[in-house]
């Protein structure tokens, strides 16, 4: 089985600096993470991950260099 056709389902996860993953579905988030409120099987995660993260820098560098100017 190709990765693209995992059919497990998956939730979509986020930690504090804005940066995106999945995590299987029964299985307790890491410390750090949460939950987004998007699930389904690996395929449909990730393309929902591509719509949603569209600035892959962490968040604490994308203030950072605001705040430089």
């Amino acid at each position: 089985m190709e990765e693209s056709e995992d059919p497990r389902p998956y939730h979509v996860v986020v930690n504090d600096e804005e940066q995106y993953s999945i995590w299987p579905d029964g299985s307790e988030v890491p410390a750090g993470w949460r939950m987004v409120g998007f699930s389904g099987d690996r395929a449909s995660c990730l393309a929902h991950i591509d719509e949603v993260w569209t600035d892959l820098r962490p968040r604490g560098l994308r203030e950072w260099l605001a705040a430089q100017g």
